[in-house]
């Protein structure tokens, strides 16, 4: 599997999560964003009961019509987990800035009694954070791609303090690097997840696939062997070192696109 090839370089143990401390909150340099650039993800996830995911789709659907109907202009896309807990659904907004967020709270407040009467009823549970696109942790094509229909989606949770968050920074951003250099042909996504609250993993690594075909396919050559051929074994094996010991755990899914449940803005 792709992103599981991928996620053997940034993964060294299945250990229960520990939280977000607060050692590493303060410790990692997390600086204020530029509040006007676009680079900030909302994610929202909701899980639900077998019994109610009809009437809880049926209750998006309408809590979408109604943002249709007030001209809402921020588009969300659906996704369902398709392995681990499959009762979950997941939105994310596109890349907005932080200042677009407050535009959206006022925009959709119209239809927050939908939402209350028609999706929250149905709800088991919800879970929501920031995540801050890092572009110099990833690669993706220059240029866009068709929608994927399938994303495998791995949460790293890093050992508290800061040489851990560092040391993954620094690895991620040479992988990258080798990745881009190489023109590797895999193409994936990190973001830093941001207001995650306790057990919220504390980076996320995105990679898309046309298919599940595509997505069984291995990276050729391996993420390992790229990274060795760009900087030299001995390096290499550095980075491997320094990636696995920064890690708490690792965690993967499947999600697919829904269409039925996306809310795309006019004129998008």
């Amino acid at each position: 599997m792709q992103g599981t090839a991928l996620s053997e370089v940034l993964m060294n143990t299945t250990t229960p999560w520990l939280a977000l401390s607060f050692t590493l909150l303060c410790a990692t340099g997390i600086q204020a964003a530029d509040t006007s650039a676009p680079t900030i993800i909302r994610d929202y996830t909701d899980i639900v009961a077998p019994a109610d995911q009809q009437a809880y789709e049926a209750g998006v659907k309408n809590f979408n019509q109604c943002l249709h109907q007030h001209g809402f202009k921020f588009t969300w896309k659906a996704w369902v987990h398709e392995t681990g807990n499959t009762y979950k659904y997941s939105y994310v907004s596109d890349p907005l800035s932080w200042e677009s967020f407050d535009a959206m709270n006022t925009a959709g407040k119209a239809c927050d009694p939908t939402l209350r009467t028609a999706v929250n009823p149905h709800l088991k549970s919800e879970t929501s954070s920031f995540l801050e696109v890092m572009p110099e942790l990833s690669h993706m094509p220059k240029a866009a791609d068709p929608a994927s229909a399938l994303i495998e989606v791995t949460f790293f949770k890093l050992k508290p303090g800061h040489e851990a968050a560092e040391a993954f920074v620094a690895a991620a951003k040479k992988i990258a690097a080798a990745a881009d250099k190489s023109n590797w042909a895999f193409n994936y996504t990190i973001g830093r997840v941001r207001e995650g609250d306790e057990g919220a993993p504390d980076f996320i690594l995105v990679g898309p696939a046309k298919s599940w075909a595509d997505l069984g396919k291995e990276p050729d050559p391996s993420v390992w062997k790229m990274v060795e051929n760009v900087y030299g074994k001995e390096a290499g094996q550095a980075i491997r070192k320094s990636v696995n010991e920064a890690l708490q755990s690792v965690s993967s899914h499947v999600d697919s696109y829904s269409a039925d449940l996306t809310y795309t803005a006019a004129g998008k």
